[in-house]
């Protein structure tokens, strides 16, 4: 198979446009025709048993007769031939979409004596729904001179930022030794199993020098939240515009983040992204675009894109969309917008989550800031849509329930927060939810325990009041 890929060469760009749009069509069916969902965020329940398909290295090469640069694989593990054929026909489609999102800036490249190590991620979603997670680091390989760089790639089911960032840094360290010393630690990977959350893995490795190591890899408690790291997010935004952001996400429109960063992209998308839960976006979702793909911003449905920001001008010609400049110091955050992002939210829920926001302490640790931001948007869908399940009718042991809408939205807790409820309900992330609610009506999860807990707390707060008046009047 050859690795080559030119920018010239639409064939990448034409298989995963072919891929978002079939995956468009698959969620405007009926119903009866859409067993099928993208996963949960809750992804340990698919029972993931190892931690990565494969690693490849991909290193740029100078074109014959040309002054320009082109990604490809020089390392990979296990190899292709390894594979059962079923595997490696379907790896094989897939490589050429992997060289463009480790090197999506395209061929404009030159050699060079410094370069910063940075880490990113990407999703690559295939025609059937299913998505798999890119892990990348980039950086210059060790030497003297000036030299091109290179990106190490992992290839994997398991959505866990911050584990492979870890891993990254094992393969990188073997990599400064010898190309030869980072299959010994790949294999010990491959060959664990991927640890339950909140639990640990140890790894054997040896190192010429050093001797066996013992490396441990352990799983966040908090599975749902094991990709996201909030920080970079808070850095580049204010908590008023991350209010903002989050409005026009959860009424799926089309939006673009820009910076120069991979990293910061993938970082901020994937935040953005977690802040819907217990729902998941369900459209488009590309955390790094490749200069190949820059035509997507065109796509009339929603998306959550990712742009570097030297491709400015060819994103801000397009209209009804938000587009957030991520770059530190940018004249204006909002490059364009559709204008009603500050009253898309109740307006009492908003006040409560900018009070829950500023709880967050500048020193704190990434578990510390996920609980702190994660609970405040999910203490929001329990007020706004916590009351579904006493509206889904009809359901009976094993039969699927009917989900009844109009009763639903009068029953908004507050009068306010019904205008949000009927736009809300209209969202493919709340449908794809309610319809594994009237499949499941009896379903337990962190979500429904958050709603207990919550509406046990109005119980005791309706009691008191209750018990107030009586008090009173024995006192009196």
């Amino acid at each position: 198979m050859s690795n080559e890929v030119d920018a010239g060469d639409y064939g990448p760009m034409k298989r995963l446009s072919t891929m978002f749009s079939t995956l468009q069509d698959k969620f405007h069916r009926d119903r009866s025709d859409r067993d099928l969902t993208l996963p949960q965020p809750t992804a340990p329940a698919l029972a993931v048993t190892s931690f990565f398909e494969y690693l490849v290295v991909v290193s740029l090469g100078k074109k014959r007769g040309q002054g320009t640069y082109e990604p490809q694989i020089t390392y990979q593990f296990p190899k292709l031939a390894n594979m059962e054929l079923s595997q490696r026909e379907e790896e094989e489609k897939s490589l050429k979409a992997i060289l463009l999102f480790c090197f999506p800036e395209g061929v404009n490249w030159a050699p060079l004596t410094e370069y910063p190590s940075e880490t990113f991620s990407f999703v690559l979603t295939e025609v059937d729904g299913s998505r798999k997670n890119g892990y990348c680091r980039r950086l210059l390989p060790h030497g003297k001179g000036a030299r091109a760089p290179e990106a190490y790639c992992i290839i994997s089911r398991v959505a866990c930022f911050g584990l492979f960032s870890k891993i990254f840094d094992e393969v990188e360290k073997r990599r400064q030794i010898s190309m030869a010393m980072i299959y010994p630690f790949m294999q010990s990977l491959r060959e664990a199993p991927f640890p339950a959350p909140g639990n640990t893995v140890k790894i054997k490795s040896f190192i010429p020098e050093s001797g066996t190591e013992i490396i441990s890899l352990t799983r966040p408690l908090d599975s749902w939240l094991e990709h996201v790291d909030f920080r970079t997010l808070f850095h580049c935004l204010t908590n008023e515009e991350v209010l903002k952001v989050f409005a026009s996400t959860v009424l799926e429109r089309r939006i673009i983040f820009m910076a120069e960063e991979l990293s910061t992209l993938s970082q901020v998308l994937h935040a953005v992204a977690a802040l819907l839960y217990p729902f998941t976006w369900q459209h488009t979702f590309i955390s790094i675009v490749p200069s190949v793909l820059i035509d997507v911003v065109m796509a009339p449905t929603p998306y959550l894109l990712g742009v570097q920001r030297s491709k400015l001008d060819d994103v801000t010609d397009q209209s009804d969309m938000l587009i957030v400049d991520l770059t530190e110091g940018a004249e204006r955050t909002f490059i364009t917008c559709i204008g009603d992002e500050s009253t898309i939210l109740p307006e009492k829920l908003q006040e409560e989550l900018l009070q829950a926001l500023c709880c967050r302490r500048d020193n704190s640790t990434s578990e510390e800031l996920n609980k702190v931001v994660s609970e405040a948007f999910l203490s929001f869908f329990v007020k706004t849509v916590g009351h579904f399940s006493s509206h889904v009718k009809g359901s009976s042991g094993r039969q699927p329930g009917v989900f009844q809408k109009k009763s639903f939205c009068k029953a908004s807790e507050h009068k306010a927060s019904q205008h949000f409820v009927k736009r809300f309900i209209q969202t493919q992330m709340f449908d794809i939810f309610i319809q594994e609610v009237e499949r499941r009506p009896t379903q337990e999860g962190f979500f429904h325990k958050k709603i207990a807990e919550y509406q046990e707390s109005k119980k005791k707060e309706k009691a008191m009041r209750g018990q107030l008046p009586k008090t009173h009047h024995q006192a009196v």
